[in-house]
């Protein structure tokens, strides 16, 4: 199964269950050479289910000492299409490694990629 890093809204219970139809059991992680900006969201189903105009969004810096704590979460190929659709236009879908070495995917600025 995948494994998904998240760092923001994807944390939220609520946000999961509107996407997923379930609460996600996840550990805490931690991912490398990356920085949280913010973005305003403006669609509106994002705005509805994560009840928030500002969302965190990864920069990438290449910085070892640059870190981000989250929540990896283990999902079905089919959760993982649910999140692409959730996340908008600013964020892409990259594979990166966590600290703990686990493989994982996240999703990071768009123009970073």
């Amino acid at each position: 199964m995948p494994l998904l890093f998240s760092y923001g809204t994807l944390q939220q219970k609520e946000v999961q269950i509107a996407n997923f139809g379930r609460e996600l059991v996840g550990s805490k992680d931690v991912l490398q050479c990356y920085v949280v900006g913010e973005i305003t969201i403006t669609d509106e189903r994002v705005l509805r289910e994560s009840g928030k105009a500002i969302h965190p969004i990864l920069r990438f810096t290449g910085a070892q000492q640059d870190e981000i704590e989250g929540t990896v979460f283990e999902v079905t190929d089919a959760e993982l299409a649910q999140a692409d659709d959730y996340e908008v236009v600013d964020y892409i879908r990259i594979a990166a490694k966590l600290k703990s070495g686990k493989e994982t995917w996240i999703y990071a600025a768009a123009e970073k990629a």
